[in-house]
C-alpha cells in the first residue's frame, strides 16, 4: 500500500527498511502509528529477513502528538492503537532493528523498545519524558523498559523524566551499539544483511521462544525452548545446516529460508 507518513522499502537481499518521515520531529500522530501498524501487518504477511526502523538524522521520533491528548476518554482510544501497531512490530518473525539517530523520546523511546535491537548514533537520546506533562508512558514504556533495562532504571527515568545519552543507554542496555552518525545505516544494514543469509526461519522460531519464555515461569518457558526446537528440525534449513557442517565444518551452509 502507499503510504504518506513512512516509507517501506525492501531491499534485494529480503532486508525491509521501515523510515518515519511525519515532519521535522517524526510526532507519533494517530495517523502515522495507524500507518506502522499498517506496515507491521504488511510485513507479517510477506516477512523479510530483517526489519530496519529509522527517523530523521535529529529526531528518530520526539514522541506522540500531544495536540491529540485530551482526558480519559482519549486516552481509551489512543493507548490501544500504540499497542497494536508496536506489538505487531515486534511480533514480526525476524529480527527488528533500530537505528537511532537524535532524540528518540516518549512515543519514540517506546517504539525503539518494541525492536529487538537497538543501534544508536553517538548522538541518540533516550527517554520517557511523560511525568513532566503529569501522565505516564503508554506506549509499552512501563513494561518494556523495565524488562531491558531493569525495574529500578526504569523507574528512574519513568518518574523523573530525565533524558539518557548514547553512552548510558549502552552502559544501561538500552542501545545495543553506539556508532558514529555516519555509519549508523551501514552499520544496521550490514546486520540486516548477516541475518538475511542465515536459517531465516529458524531465527524466527528462536525469537518467538525468548520472548514467549520472558512472560512466563522457567520451567514453562524450557518447556516452549523444547518444543520450538522440535518445530525447527522440521525446517529444510536445519537439514542443509546439519549436513553442511558434517561435511564441511561450521560456517559454510548456504542456507534458503525454508
Amino acid at each position: 500500500m502507499a503510504y504518506e507518513l513512512l516509507t517501506l522499502e525492501r531491499h534485494d537481499n529480503g532486508v525491509a527498511v521501515l523510515t518515519l518521515a511525519n515532519g521535522k520531529v517524526n510526532a507519533l500522530s494517530g495517523a502515522l502509528v495507524a500507518e506502522i501498524d499498517a506496515a507491521a501487518q504488511e510485513l507479517t504477511d510477506s516477512p523479510p529477513s530483517a526489519v530496519i526502523v529509522s527517523g530523521g538524522d535529529r529526531i528518530f521520533a520526539a514522541g506522540a502528538e500531544i495536540s491529540e491528548f485530551g482526558g480519559p476518554d482519549e486516552a481509551k482510544v489512543i493507548g490501544p492503537e500504540i499497542h497494536a501497531a508496536f506489538d505487531r512490530l515486534a511480533a514480526l518473525p525476524c529480527l527488528v532493528i533500530a537505528a537511532v539517530s537524535g532524540y528518540a523520546l516518549g512515543g519514540g523511546c517506546e517504539l525503539s523498545l518494541a525492536c529487538d535491537y537497538r543501534i544508536a548514533s553517538e548522538r541518540a537520546v533516550f527517554g520517557q519524558p511523560e511525568i513532566l506533562l503529569g501522565i505516564i508512558p503508554g506506549g509499552g514504556g512501563t513494561q518494556r523498559l523495565a524488562r531491558v533495562v531493569g525495574p529500578s532504571k526504569a523507574k528512574e527515568m519513568c518518574l523523573t523524566g530525565r533524558q539518557v545519552k548514547a553512552e548510558e543507554a549502552l552502559r544501561i542496555g538500552l542501545a545495543d551499539e553506539v556508532v558514529s552518525p555516519e555509519s549508523l545505516m551501514d552499520r544496521a544494514l550490514e546486520l540486516g544483511a548477516t541475518l538475511a543469509k542465515g536459517a531465516t526461519v529458524g531465527q524466527g522460531i528462536c525469537k518467538r521462544a525468548i520472548d514467549e519464555g520472558l512472560s512466563t515461569s522457567l520451567a514453562a518457558g524450557l518447556q516452549i525452548e523444547l518444543d520450538a526446537f522440535v518445530e525447527v528440525f522440521g525446517t529444510e534449513d536445519s537439514q542443509i545446516g546439519v549436513k553442511s557442517f558434517l561435511e564441511n565444518g561450521p560456517g559454510k551452509a548456504e542456507f534458503v529460508g525454508r
